[in-house]
This record gives C-alpha cells, sequence and structure tokens, in this order.
C-alpha cells in the first residue's frame, strides 16, 4: 500500500470510525511491512469490529 493511501486509511480510521489513535498505532506494529493488510490485523486483535471492518473494505474499494 502506497504511503498515500496509508495514509488515507489512518485518517479514515481515526475520523469516521473513531478508532483510538494508540489502536491503529498498535495495529502498525503489529502489520509490520504488510500495511495492506492492517484493517485484518486491527480485526484479528479486536481494535475494530466486523462492522467497522465491512466499512473498511467498502471504503477501500471506493478510494
Amino acid at each position: 500500500m502506497s504511503a498515500s493511501k496509508l495514509n488515507q486509511l489512518i485518517e479514515y480510521l481515526c475520523e469516521t470510525l473513531a478508532v483510538p489513535t494508540e489502536a491503529i498505532s498498535l495495529g502498525l506494529r503489529q502489520a509490520d511491512q504488510a500495511t495492506n493488510l492492517l484493517p485484518i490485523v486491527m480485526w484479528q486483535y479486536g481494535l475494530i469490529s466486523t462492522a467497522q471492518l465491512n466499512q473498511v473494505f467498502d471504503w477501500m474499494e471506493e478510494a
């Protein structure tokens, strides 16, 4: 995932889904270099719900 897309995703998580920045930071650490897997990693760690994961996928499809 490009840096600009990652930044847009992080902005979407913060502003639209109200995901705490600490949760996003943890997700980024766990995803390591596979930032395209960030939404899945965050869901696996319970940082976002299944509904939020679906919203992220919908957003990624449109972006």
